[in-house]
């Protein structure tokens, strides 16, 4: 049985010519180190996705909290249940919007350069003939919305300025 199966392989494997001009610098290794480095650069680039997505939803999550904790304070002062003491929610709010739009900011200015970065080392395997295509990555939904939230990051944090507690000071 060992004997058909190494027949079989040995059959398959054809001693027919391969064109080596259809290769990258006309060697199979080269082709195959080229394939393994663009998934590479594929990975490396989900991989920043994901890391700005881990911000987004941290920033998220700091700019509504901040935003919740004063909205429901100014609704509580409003109706009387809560004595309008001290503006010291609205400055706790104030504080994680801040904090969520800086962190906002500095995942982006990150990805941006780190994605400046993939696309140089990209292009210079390229031209060095050791990749087949030089792809320049774009902006990518996640990228998208991450400048969204800081539009609204910002826009909440202006609105809560604007808008004190009812008789805070």
């Amino acid at each position: 049985m060992a004997d058909v199966n190494r027949s079989t392989r040995e059959a398959s494997m054809s001693d027919k010519p391969v064109d080596d001009s259809q290769f990258i610098a006309g060697s199979p290794s080269v082709e195959l180190s080229s394939n393994r480095t663009s998934l590479s650069f594929e990975r490396t680039r989900m991989s920043a996705d994901r890391t700005l997505m881990s911000i987004v939803r941290t920033s998220l999550s700091l700019i509504s909290f901040g935003f919740t904790i004063f909205e429901a304070f100014r609704q509580l002062q409003k109706t009387g249940v809560v004595p309008s003491i001290s503006s010291a929610p609205r400055n706790l709010g104030l504080a994680l919007v801040s904090l969520g739009v800086l962190l906002l900011v500095m995942g982006i200015v990150s990805h941006m350069h780190f994605g400046r970065e993939l696309n140089g080392r990209r292009e210079r395997l390229y031209g060095e003939k050791l990749l087949h295509s030089d792809i320049h990555y774009s902006a990518t939904p996640t990228f998208i919305i991450a400048f969204l939230l800081l539009a609204v990051g910002v826009l909440a944090g202006i609105f809560m300025a604007a808008r004190p507690l009812i008789g805070g000071h």
